[in-house]
């Protein structure tokens, strides 16, 4: 049986400039510390609480107590430094040891606050909130990326994140962006449009446009992603059908310290060239058993636009079922 524990204690010698070090902006370390030993730490100068089980109170503790070893020599503590020492404790958490209550939640945005509709949307938000990896799949209309967006949104402007990086594949309905003109940004523009609007609905025009000049939101395709490690960061990948299964295993090896990734697409609506596969079909069984990934799988029932689209994606639904069976 578990047994709950609280300990405090004092840091020593007192240094501002080695506590601050040791918090990290914002408190990301301690908040990183929190999430991966569930345990909650309290801090007022120099003097620590931390509550939660008793062997990952004592964890807890001595992370702490490493950590502020480490700032005697340095500056700046990175998150995978303090991931390392979490780790090396053997004591770390994975987010899905937090089961879905059924309690609703409201997501809270400059400009408005959203409320998941129906029991699946609900869920859906709680995984992001729970893990920092998500995957949203289903058909048009259900509030995937809208909800997704509302979670990056809040989670900005609760400090919990440093910036969201918006991205989608340069692969839409058979459109050949070589048409287009500008470059790979310019010519992949029109397709983020959602994402846009998304952010103009919950932080207005002129919030999103002073954010995205100072790479606070970052809009890019898919492409721009290769080689990057995204920490601090709330990543939304939309439309990830349109994924290849190298694609989708490069954007999920990016994801960094202190992110949250979403995944949102309609296996339905694959515009890949013939005889490629999706990344999102892919992934979906490659990734569904494995622990600290979320998987919201959303349904014709689920579609919160007007009633019409809900019996299009049925209607699709059912002659698709009849075509395989009559094959």
């Amino acid at each position: 049986m578990n047994t709950t524990d609280t300990r405090q204690f004092d840091l020593h010698p007192v240094d501002q400039r080695r506590l601050a070090t040791l918090c990290g902006p914002f408190d990301e370390h301690l908040k990183q510390i929190e999430r991966r030993l569930n345990v909650k730490v309290g801090r007022r100068g120099h003097h620590f609480r931390v509550e939660g089980e008793t062997e990952h109170v004592a964890a807890a503790t001595e992370v702490i107590r490493h950590l502020y070893r480490e700032t005697e020599a340095s500056d700046d503590i990175k998150p995978d430094t303090v991931h390392l020492f979490i780790r090396e404790t053997g004591y770390e958490r994975l987010p899905d040891d937090l089961p879905f209550d059924g309690s609703q939640t409201v997501i809270k945005t400059p400009k408005l606050q959203a409320r998941p509709r129906g029991a699946n949307q609900q869920k859906y938000v709680h995984s992001i909130r729970t893990h920092d990896i998500n995957f949203g799949i289903g058909p048009a209309g259900t509030g995937k990326t809208w909800l997704a967006v509302a979670c990056a949104v809040e989670a900005l402007k609760d400090e919990q994140v440093k910036r969201i990086l918006l991205v989608r594949p340069a692969v839409e309905a058979g459109e050949k962006l070589g048409f287009l003109p500008g470059d790979l940004a310019q010519k992949v523009d029109p397709y983020l449009r959602p994402l846009y609007d998304a952010l103009y609905e919950m932080l207005g025009f002129d919030q999103v446009t002073r954010l995205i000049e100072k790479s606070v939101i970052e809009i890019a395709p898919l492409a721009f992603m290769r080689g990057r490690t995204l920490n601090n960061s709330f990543i939304i990948l939309d439309e990830s059908q349109n994924t290849t299964r190298e694609q989708m295993k490069m954007f999920l090896t990016r994801i960094g310290f202190g992110s949250t990734a979403v995944i949102t697409g309609d296996t339905t609506q694959v515009d890949l060239p013939r005889g490629q596969n999706s990344g999102l079909i892919h992934a979906a069984g490659v990734l569904s058993k494995v622990s600290g990934i979320g998987f919201t799988r959303f349904e014709s029932k689920d579609v919160v636009r007007h009633p019409l689209v809900q019996r299009i994606v049925e209607a699709y639904d059912a002659f698709d079922d009849g075509s395989s069976t009559s094959r």
